[in-house]
């Protein structure tokens, strides 16, 4: 369905929760005891479709179903294929397995040196802090280690990966992920964060969180100053959809901008989410409205029983040339696939390049017109440099 601006309003308000006291509301800690985990607490307030009933009964043992009070107010109850209802409310097409997919799709486990480290690049290095989440996605890539359903038993090393980090001199970027790094108490993220400043060879430090988005009341004025005295933190964040772009995670972003985090999008190609051209040009825009540069676009992951939200790859290049030279260079993501069994990111662009010879590049620019830029050297002129420029024109 094309996204249009009628539903695009800064969403603000508490809406099934307005009883509740303003105070409460805003209290992280309210929004993650009161989350929304099994189907008899959703079908309180909406009616689940079969898909969705057959969803909850496997859930169990794939992965766990959490949604906050806050981002269950972005559902909307009447329309099943609402795309944050997509996102969260499980379905029984999570049960079909592909023969293509796996549990660990990106090869992680294979790169692992100590529990919760993944050295698979050179110079950089992925933190599993945590297995839990505000909320769980329906496509989650660790929904193998994520909510611990599947019985994966993740327990982070948190000495033995720093001892490692301590002793790899190339290590120079550390991401934090896991689970969602920004569940930890800000006392926990102040010593892991100055653990890892304090490692002379360690130049950038990264947070991947979706909790902005889940739980925008985690972005506490204590939380920013961890970052701060810290800092610079990098973040990338995670949003799907315009709808989820609300007034909260905007007044999450700017905190987190004054504090001098600088913001990032990840976004996940999915099928009836943001699949359409619309619909990701609407989240671009407000995206940098609310100071967060789009990252990446990324194709889905192989993760076992996603086959239902995978989207064609030339959809996503379709995408990407809808949106190159028909806005801002700033709201266009790098479109990549997260090579399948740990080979690392690729990028995916549309053609432009129509052939590079030893004199010239031919190209096309956005309107689809040829242009050719020369590559060969120029013959050396027999007039000096000055006398050119004095040189009348013919």
């Amino acid at each position: 369905m094309p996204y249009t601006e009628d539903r695009a309003r800064w969403f603000e308000g508490q809406g099934l929760w307005q009883h509740l006291p303003e105070s409460e509301w805003r209290d992280w800690s309210w929004q993650l005891k009161n989350r929304l985990t099994s189907a008899a607490q959703l079908e309180q307030f909406m009616t689940l479709t079969p898909e969705e009933k057959e969803g909850f009964r496997f859930a169990g043992s794939k992965l766990a179903t959490a949604i906050t009070p806050y981002f269950f107010n972005l559902v909307d109850r009447n329309d099943p294929d609402c795309p944050i209802r997509r996102q969260v409310i499980p379905r029984g097409d999570e049960m079909v397995v592909s023969e293509e997919e796996m549990p660990d799709s990106l090869g992680e486990d294979a790169h692992s040196p100590v529990p919760g480290l993944v050295h698979r690049y050179p110079d950089r290095v992925l933190f599993l802090v945590t297995d839990r989440c505000a909320a769980y996605c329906r496509y989650c890539t660790r929904s193998r280690l994520v909510s611990n359903a599947q019985d994966y038993n993740f327990h982070p090393e948190y000495e033995r990966a720093l001892r490692y980090i301590e002793a790899h001199s190339e290590v120079r970027d550390v991401l934090l992920s896991g689970g969602d790094p920004l569940l930890l108490s800000d006392h926990k993220l102040d010593h892991l964060l100055g653990r890892l400043r304090a490692i002379k060879h360690v130049e950038f430090i990264r947070i991947g969180s979706r909790i902005p988005v889940f739980l925008p009341q985690r972005i506490t004025p204590e939380l920013c100053d961890v970052f701060r005295k810290h800092g610079p933190v990098w973040m990338s964040i995670h949003v799907n959809h315009p709808k989820e772009c609300t007034q909260e995670l905007k007044d999450a972003c700017e905190r987190l901008a004054f504090a001098g985090v600088p913001l990032g999008n990840q976004s996940v190609l999915l099928r009836g989410v943001n699949d359409d051209a619309d619909v990701m040009k609407a989240l671009v825009h407000r995206l940098l409205r609310m100071r967060v540069r789009p990252y990446y676009l990324y194709q889905m992951d192989l993760v076992t029983g996603g086959s239902h939200f995978k989207v064609d790859v030339r959809k996503g290049i379709e995408i990407i040339r809808s949106l190159r030279g028909h806005t801002t260079g700033y709201a266009v993501p790098q479109y990549v696939i997260d090579a399948p069994g740990g080979g690392g990111k690729v990028p995916i662009n549309p053609e432009y390049i129509e052939r590079i010879t030893d004199d010239e590049v031919v190209f096309k620019n956005y309107e689809g017109k040829t242009f050719r830029y020369p590559l060969k050297a120029p013959h050396k002129s027999s007039v000096p440099a000055g006398d050119a420029l004095k040189a009348p024109v013919s």
